[in-house]
């Protein structure tokens, strides 16, 4: 009797995509240049959310020191990298092979002793990890089976822990921006990067994510100012790109 292999969310196709630019990670004008733009928002979220949960100082060297971090779809490492000087326990775990080479050359380059691993969030919860915080940043909208996937990561975070999640709203908005702007007009990313059918409202990420345990604690959105050309963190307008944070009980 021959063993089943364990069920993936992995979209083959999506993973070819990133796959495929793995190596403009780190270029700021490349085509993950709304990435870059976004990044330190997406920092300032997710650092606040940690420290808040585990009563970190963020003005203290290195407030995360202690803590086990999972970054899964880590592509290039742009939040891995600054979780690790912030103290953290990195793991970055990206099924596409080539973001992973990326990633793992520059932390070399940086000094960071980052544990990059071409591996699946599923793969990683056969193994029996568990990690203080789990990041999954702009992925779900390209796996097979969010709700899926959303369940692997919950059994990824440790009893008191939480789930960080940011993703792209299915609003007449983002549409506009996410695949218009940013790929017609703009041409930051190429054309068919994202498919809007595949977004997901905070709603529907807020009852899958529920749906397995963890209970929501925060939704906040991340709004891009054209005239200042800059993000900014807004708990009330969550049109486009938004992020959320669940907890897993003690």
């Amino acid at each position: 009797m021959t063993e089943r292999a364990a069920p993936s969310s992995i979209d083959p196709a999506e993973v070819a995509k990133f796959q495929a630019m793995a190596r403009e990670w780190w270029d700021p004008q490349g085509k993950f240049k709304p990435l870059h733009m976004l990044n330190p928002t997406r920092l300032d979220y997710v650092t606040r959310q940690i420290a808040a949960q585990f009563g970190r100082d963020l003005a203290a060297p290195l407030p995360f020191q202690g803590l086990t971090l999972l970054d899964i779809g880590c592509g290039g490492g742009l939040m891995a990298e600054p979780m690790a000087r912030l103290g953290a326990t990195v793991t970055g775990a990206d099924a596409a092979e080539g973001n992973i080479a990326i990633a793992s050359l520059h932390a070399q380059e940086q000094d960071l002793p980052i544990d990059y691993r071409a591996t699946t969030a599923e793969a990683l919860a056969a193994e029996g990890r568990a990690y203080d915080v789990v990041m999954a940043l702009e992925i779900v909208e390209h796996v097979a089976e969010p709700a899926e996937f959303i369940a692997t990561c919950r059994n990824l975070v440790k009893p008191g822990g939480m789930l960080i999640q940011s993703t792209l709203n299915r609003t007449a908005r983002s549409f506009a921006a996410a695949i218009l702007g940013a790929e017609w007009v703009m041409r930051w990313l190429p054309r068919g990067t994202h498919d809007w059918r595949r977004f997901i409202t905070p709603d529907e990420l807020a009852q899958m994510t529920e749906a397995t345990g963890l209970s929501v604690v925060d939704r906040c959105g991340m709004v891009f100012n054209p005239l200042g050309w800059s993000w900014s963190l807004s708990h009330r307008d969550l049109s486009v790109n938004y992020a959320m944070t669940a907890l897993r009980g003690a």
